[in-house]
Formats: C-alpha cells, sequence, structure tokens
C-alpha cells in the first residue's frame, strides 16, 4: 500500500487516521441507493450502536453533516414540546443555546463555569426553581473547549428523578470515554464520524431507543433535512436515508470502525490516557499550566494557558508547528488565553513527546523562561 504523508493532528477533530481508512474511500462507483451500499449503512448503523447500548432496544440514525447536525436533529426534532434546561459550561453548550434560540424553543440556561465540575445541587434547586416544570435536559459530555468532562451519570440519575429526557452531546468522548445509556440514563447521544472513531469527517449520528423513535409526534416538524423521526423511519422501510449521503466517507467510516474494534475503546481510551499524561508532565517541565483539574479531564483534549511573554503569538506558534507537520487549535475560552491540544486519532505518546520538543524550541525562541 502507498503510504500517504502523515501529519500530527492535534486539532480536536479531524483527528489523524490511518492510511487504511484512508484508502477505504477509494472504491468503484457505486449509486448510494443500490441494496450493497445499505448494506454498509447498516453495519455502520449497528456497529455504532453496540459500542454504548443494546442493539435491540436502541438504534443510530445517520446524518450527512458534522456533529452539529446531530445536535440540531435532537434539539429541534424531539425537544420542541417542552421547556429545555442547556447546561452551558463551554463553547458546545453554548452552541446548544444557539440553536434553541435559532427555532424558538422554549429553553432555559444553566451556566456553569468552564473548568469547574457542575454542582449538582446547585442545578437540582435551579429545575426546581422553574416556573413551569422542565421536560428536557441537554448537556454536553466531553467540554471541548477545556477538556472538562461532565458527570453524565449523576446528571442522568437528576433527570430521572425529575421525569426529564436527557440528551447527551458526545461528539470528543464518544469511542473512548465509556457511555452506557440505559445506565446513564440518556434517551440521545449526538456523536460524528471524525474524533475518537478516526474516521474522516461529514457523518453525524444520533443514537435513541427505538421506541421513543417510533412515537408518534403531535407537533408540527420544525425542521426537514434533520427531522430525525422521519430520517430513522425511512432507513427502517428502505435501508437508505432520504437524502445522499457522503458514500466515501462511509466507508471510511466502516474501516475506522472495524479498527476500533480491533483495538477495543478501552484500549483506545488507555493510548489516548498515556499521551495525555506525557503532555501533561511535558508541558509542566516548560512552565505551562491547563485549566482543568486532572480527576475532571477527559485526558482527550486540553486547554493550555498562554505563556506570559511578549513575543508570543499564537498565529506565530500555530504556523511554526504547521511547517512541521503537527497543528494546534486555538482556544475558546472567553475570559483566558489558551490554546488547545486533543491526543485523540491514530497517535501515541511518541507524537506528542515531538510536540514537547518542538514547543521547547519555539518557547526557547520567543524568550520565555519558566518560572519552575
Amino acid at each position: 500500500m502507498q503510504k500517504v504523508k502523515r501529519n500530527i493532528l492535534l486539532n480536536p477533530g479531524p483527528a489523524t487516521t490511518t492510511d487504511t481508512v484512508k484508502f477505504a474511500q477509494i472504491v468503484p462507483d457505486i449509486c448510494p441507493r443500490e441494496k450493497d451500499f445499505g448494506e454498509i449503512m447498516r453495519f455502520v448503523s449497528s456497529e455504532l450502536t453496540s459500542f454504548v447500548a443494546d442493539t435491540e432496544q436502541y438504534t443510530t440514525v445517520l446524518f450527512g453533516g458534522s456533529g452539529t447536525a446531530a445536535v440540531e436533529s435532537i434539539l429541534s426534532s424531539v425537544m420542541n414540546d417542552g421547556v429545555i434546561v442547556i447546561i452551558n459550561n463551554g463553547a458546545y453548550g453554548k452552541r446548544m443555546c444557539e440553536i434553541a434560540d435559532a427555532y424558538g424553543l422554549d429553553w432555559v440556561e444553566y451556566g456553569s463555569p468552564m473548568d469547574q465540575p457542575i454542582q449538582l445541587d446547585h442545578l437540582q434547586a435551579f429545575i426546581q426553581k422553574l416556573p413551569r416544570p422542565a421536560s428536557y435536559l441537554a448537556v454536553v459530555h466531553n467540554e471541548t473547549t477545556t477538556g472538562l468532562v461532565n458527570d453524565i451519570e449523576s446528571i442522568g440519575s437528576l433527570c430521572k428523578a425529575n421525569n426529564m429526557t436527557m440528551m447527551v452531546d458526545a461528539m470528543s468522548s464518544f469511542a473512548a470515554i465509556p457511555i452506557d445509556m440505559s445506565k446513564m440514563n440518556i434517551s440521545y447521544v449526538a456523536a460524528s464520524s471524525n474524533k475518537n472513531l478516526q474516521g474522516m469527517a461529514g457523518i453525524s449520528f444520533v443514537i435513541a431507543k427505538k421506541e421513543e423513535l417510533e412515537k408518534e409526534r403531535t407537533t408540527k416538524p420544525t425542521n426537514y433535512y434533520l427531522n430525525l423521526s422521519a430520517q430513522y423511519k425511512h432507513f427502517k422501510e428502505t435501508g437508505q436515508m432520504r437524502f445522499t449521503p457522503p458514500v466515501q466517507t462511509m466507508y471510511a467510516l466502516q474501516q475506522a470502525i472495524i479498527e476500533l474494534k480491533e483495538e477495543g475503546v478501552k484500549e483506545r481510551y488507555e493510548r489516548y490516557s498515556q499521551s495525555w499524561d506525557t503532555l501533561i508532565a511535558g508541558i509542566k517541565k516548560l512552565g505551562l499550566t491547563h485549566l482543568v483539574a486532572p480527576e475532571h479531564h477527559s485526558k482527550i483534549v486540553t486547554a493550555i494557558v498562554e505563556p506570559d511573554c511578549k513575543a508570543y503569538n499564537f498565529e506565530s506558534m500555530h504556523d511554526y508547528f504547521y511547517t512541521n507537520g503537527i497543528t494546534i487549535y486555538p482556544g475558546k475560552h472567553a475570559n483566558l488565553n489558551s490554546f488547545r491540544v486533543a491526543n485523540i486519532g491514530d497517535l501515541t505518546k511518541n507524537d506528542i513527546e515531538l510536540f514537547l520538543a518542538l514547543l521547547e524550541k519555539y518557547l526557547q525562541q520567543i524568550g520565555f523562561h519558566s518560572a519552575n
């Protein structure tokens, strides 16, 4: 097999992929309405479900689009007939608020610090004080802004006690951090093909209980392309998506799933965790700090506080790494200058060690001196 130039992507998705995933896209042209391609989508749907739920009771609904499409599908298809509590403790919680606002949904925001765990007693008090009972709650599992992991199992228990349906944005946790939808009382999970799955960008999906998807909705649909129930029913009846899927990307996702099963979800997360341990030890040695305490950290993406140095500039640092085949990402914390480093994808701690060696050289060039 011909080798493809390997770039080290330390942005939080799309991730560095294997050559076998890349080459899986090179297939004979096929009409996506053919039965053969429908079988590929059934495989993908079933296997994605199996990572987090029982395939007899739950199923995966596929969409062409980025992960935001899956989040938007749930909010606009399911959570449009009652009060929604949206937990906002980062840029992606904020994005859910913006989606709800765009659709004119009945929603309230529960704000929480970006770098601290959610205080469940405060959340419970907030829900109890609402003027009308809340029907839904939406939360991000791994807030990609900082790397903070929200305790979705405890939040799920809280939702059960308050008779609320919970949706989880699991974009940067799915296929790494363990999720058990039944145990955690999660009704809907949204994720995508291009992060821990190590596939190509372009496919998003929703995992939900079949009985929930089969319910007749009494409210008028607020969307069309992203209508979750319609997409599910069409696929169940025909084995096809309602609209043209990203064909080659689906083949890549099929291969990525095969490779994930070979490695194991637990083992993949252990590999990611080893890389994270290497990263944290390295930045500490260089005199840098990160935002989220280890006990609340995903070990998947890390917001690092920018060096206090007059000559520092993120764009120039980005370009320095880019010319060396490494991509890093700017921060999204509104009140603190930071940059982000993810350790997902087809990477090892050797790749992180290379990043740290180059970071040390860059910091020396700009005259940054550690206080350590």
